[in-house]
Formats: C-alpha cells, sequence, structure tokens
C-alpha cells in the first residue's frame, strides 16, 4: 500500500520514517512540476518590488509562522522580507498556546495589524495559512489588496474545496490573492495512519510550504538578475567575511528592512 494523507495505510516495508519520506518527497515533486509556473509569477511580483524601491513582508499564524520566518533574515536570503507579525498568534511560545488559534478566528484583528505596520502599496505580502479558512488569513489578503499590495497566498487549495469557511464573507485566503501557491496537503495535515494509531500523525505542511517560499526567492533572485540589478542577499554570519557583506547590504536597504532598529 501507498502513502498519503488521512486513512491511507503506511505500514509497508521501509518502517514508518522512510514512509513519511517518501511521502514528502512525492510532494514536493508534485509542486515543484504542477505550481511551477505560479512560483515563476510570485518570483517575478518579488523581482519588480525589489527593484521597484518595495518591500517584501510574510505572514502567518500559528505553525504556518515557520514557513514565514524561514525567509527573514536568513543566510542565502533576500534582505528585504520583513515578518508581519500578529502579537500572540507567531507561534506556540503564547502561553496558553491554544490562545494562537483563538486569535486567527477574531475578526478585524488583521486590519489593526497592517494600519500598524509600514507595509504600503507596492509592497509585497506572502500570507501563509494552511487551511486558509479562519478569519485573520482571510482579512489580512483582502485588507492588504485594498491598501494596493500585492498579495500572495501559500495555502492547500484541498482545505477551499472540503471544509467551510470560518470568516464571515463565507470565502477562503485563495479568494483574495494575486496569486495562490498551492502546497497540495491533505485536509488534516498528516501523512501517516497506523492501524494501532487512532490518529494520523506526521504533518508535512511545514517541509513543504518552506519549500515554496524558498523556491520563490529563488525566482526572484534569477528575474533580478535577469533585470541587471544585483539581489540583496544576506550571506552566513559563520563564514568569513559574512558580517561585513552583511552590514553593507542591510546599509544599502536600511529604509526597507524592518527587524532591526
Amino acid at each position: 500500500m501507498g502513502v498519503g494523507g488521512e486513512g491511507k495505510e503506511t505500514d509497508g516495508g521501509g518502517g514508518l520514517p522512510g514512509r513519511f519520506f517518501d511521502a514528502a518527497i512525492e510532494l514536493l515533486g508534485r509542486v515543484r512540476d504542477e505550481e511551477a509556473a505560479n512560483v515563476a509569477t510570485a518570483g517575478e511580483a518579488v523581482a519588480s518590488a525589489v527593484a521597484g524601491g518595495g518591500r517584501i513582508f510574510a505572514f502567518g499564524a500559528g505553525h504556518s509562522s515557520l514557513a514565514a520566518q524561514d525567509v527573514v533574515y536568513r543566510a542565502g536570503g533576500l534582505a528585504v522580507v520583513n515578518l508581519l507579525a500578529v502579537p500572540g498568534a507567531v507561534g506556540v511560545d503564547v502561553m496558553p498556546a491554544t490562545l494562537g488559534s483563538a486569535l486567527e478566528r477574531v475578526d478585524g484583528l488583521a486590519g489593526a495589524v497592517l494600519d500598524s505596520s509600514p507595509a504600503t502599496a507596492g509592497d509585497v505580502l506572502f500570507v501563509v495559512s494552511l487551511s486558509g479558512r479562519n478569519a485573520l488569513p482571510v482579512e489580512m489578503a483582502m485588507n492588504a489588496r485594498a491598501l494596493g499590495l500585492t498579495v500572495i497566498g501559500v495555502t492547500s487549495v484541498a482545505y477551499a474545496e472540503e471544509t467551510r469557511s470560518r470568516h464571515v464573507s463565507g470565502s477562503f485566503l485563495r479568494d483574495h490573492c494575486d496569486i495562490v501557491l498551492d502546497s497540495k496537503i491533505a485536509v488534516g495535515d498528516a501523512e501517516l495512519t497506523h492501524e494501532r494509531v487512532a490518529a494520523p500523525f506526521a504533518p508535512a505542511s511545514t517541509v513543504v510550504t518552506s519549500a515554496l517560499m524558498q523556491a520563490v526567492m529563488a525566482a526572484a533572485t534569477e528575474r533580478l538578475v535577469a533585470r541587471g540589478i544585483e539581489p540583496p542577499l544576506l550571506r552566513s554570519g559563520n563564514v568569513d567575511g559574512g558580517h561585513e557583506w552583511n552590514g553593507r547590504v542591510m546599509s544599502e536597504y536600511a529604509d526597507r528592512i524592518f527587524f532591526r532598529n
């Protein structure tokens, strides 16, 4: 038997760890092939913003924030990518952790965050939400587009097809984006099952979503080079000359960087 979403047997040869790798690799292959055009379009949008003096923001709540954080102040990443954080909704550091999930369903919170952020027309905002069904990511995309930002949604389209929206409009994140990147994650975000385990397990959304984000950054870098523009990339601080390199880049792009004082 194969591996995949909820309800599929996964106790064949190779063991469960191997089966998880197989499932993740299969998903990565799907997004590479099926989302190639959307990744290229998203990369062009990022490159155009960088070339035109714009800034890049990334938002995600709960575990979806991990993929957003992975492209911010990252060795090998673009220096102008900033985390758009919603206090209490970024990760499991808030106590109790369930508060973060509750905040995702609060109407009006996204508007308050955007109004107090430096994001403005011409910028790009990634909204990362696996389900895309809660008020926070839906309103983040709606409000950002109203402000003139280009919105790139990173989500699982399966949720919009198989679940109900929790937003008053009945819409999902995918309905309010300029570009949608589909992670192909099955509803439930669990790739493995076992006959003696009651619940499905081994989520792959972070692996796939982070790969999508990094693929877009690679596409943007490629497009900037094609335009004759040196991409504002950061280097690792653990290689010789890394701190000096990063100091130069962050000084040159200081007006677009908001993760430092």
